[in-house]
Parts: structure tokens; C-alpha cells; sequence
């Protein structure tokens, strides 16, 4: 497969473990902050295991919605993990805090009822590129705070995304799949063979 992938270096996270696992899916990874990188890479990987309005600061500085735009504009794929899923959509709203994202999606991050954390079999949306071979494994989730619904209108002849839920008491998104533009909720690092499959079933759609 060979593709090259860009992680987004915001300097506060330690990506040595996603870098691992994109190779091991078969990518040439490397974490980066340089446009240049960024924007000539198959495919830009956003990772975040913090909250959103923690998390949208670093990528303000980043520079991470004007990376984001170009690349889909040329459409390169982009992939957001945890709390990169979360950036994608618009707006973070805990205690009167509101924190705006990048926007991509219409949606507002809410707090769970319930932290998150277990290996969980996700409700795997039809015809998902993302989880095809894999769509009874378990995936590594740790989150507070979520999407619970996806309220994207797309008319034809326009495609709708694809969205697949976790539900532990209470459903909320776990995936979308958007064209070149894609987003997890949980950590492919941290899910065994079946998040490597995953990782691998992204590669192949770059």
C-alpha cells in the first residue's frame, strides 16, 4: 500500500502509538506541523484524547481549518481521531463554555451521560468502507463527551454519509464517513488487530 501519511503535531500529544499503528496498517507515517508535509501527504491524520474546547486551541494555532479546507477542497483525505472526530463538527458547549470547531459537520459535542470507557461493538452504518471485514470487533473508546445525532441534510444526487452510533445506554456517534473526509470517535492504537484492520481499510480508500 506505501501511502504516506501526515499526523498533525500540535506538540502536546504523544503520537508515537497512532504513528505505530498506521505503519503496521501499511503507511509510511510521520508526525508533522509543516504545511508543505501536511498538504502533499495521501492522507493528514488530526489526533486528539483531550476535550474539545482544550483541543480547538492547539489547532487554532496550527492552523488546522485552513490545512483541513485545502486538502478537501483538492479531495485528500483527511482522518479525525477522538477528539479530532469531535473538531470536525461545530461547537462545544459545557457550562456556559462554548468552543467553536471547524465546522465541517452541523452538531454540537455534548457531555455523556456516562464516561466511556471499554472495548465496544460499534453499530456499523451500511455499506461502511471503514469497518468492512471487521464490523463485529470492538473498538477502544475513553470519552466524556460526544455527537449524539448527525443532523447533515444531503439531497441527491449528492451522496449522505455514512454514520455508524455506539449505544451503551446512551447512542451517540462513533464514526462518519464522508467522502475524503473521516472521523472516529474511538482509538485505533488502542483497539488490537481490529483497529489496525480499520486504519488499513482507510489507507485503501486514499
Amino acid at each position: 500500500m506505501n501511502r504516506n501519511v501526515a499526523v498533525l503535531d500540535i506538540g502536546t500529544i504523544d503520537l508515537s502509538s497512532i504513528i505505530a499503528a498506521l505503519e503496521a496498517a501499511g503507511s509510511k507515517a510521520i508526525a508533522t506541523n509543516q504545511r508543505s508535509e501536511i498538504l502533499d501527504a495521501d492522507g493528514f491524520v488530526i489526533y486528539g484524547a483531550i476535550k474539545l474546547s482544550s483541543f480547538m486551541s492547539v489547532l487554532d494555532k496550527s492552523k488546522a481549518a485552513e490545512l483541513v479546507d485545502t486538502r478537501l477542497a483538492g479531495g485528500k483525505a483527511v482522518l479525525g481521531i477522538g477528539a479530532g472526530l469531535h473538531a470536525m463538527f461545530e461547537t462545544s458547549a459545557k457550562d456556559n463554555e462554548i468552543a467553536q470547531g471547524l465546522a465541517q459537520w452541523p452538531g454540537v459535542i455534548q457531555v455523556l451521560e456516562s464516561q466511556s470507557l471499554a472495548k465496544a461493538k460499534v453499530q456499523v452504518a451500511k455499506n461502511s468502507m471503514l469497518f468492512q471485514g471487521i464490523e463485529n470487533d470492538a473498538f477502544f473508546f475513553d470519552q466524556i463527551e460526544a455527537v449524539l445525532e448527525f443532523s447533515l441534510q444531503v439531497d441527491p444526487p449528492f451522496v449522505a454519509p455514512m454514520v455508524s452510533f455506539l449505544n451503551q445506554g446512551q447512542s451517540f456517534i462513533a464514526a462518519v464517513e464522508n467522502g475524503p473526509l473521516t472521523g472516529i470517535g474511538f482509538y485505533p492504537e488502542r483497539s488490537g488487530d481490529a483497529g489496525i484492520a480499520l486504519l488499513r481499510n482507510w489507507l485503501g480508500t486514499l
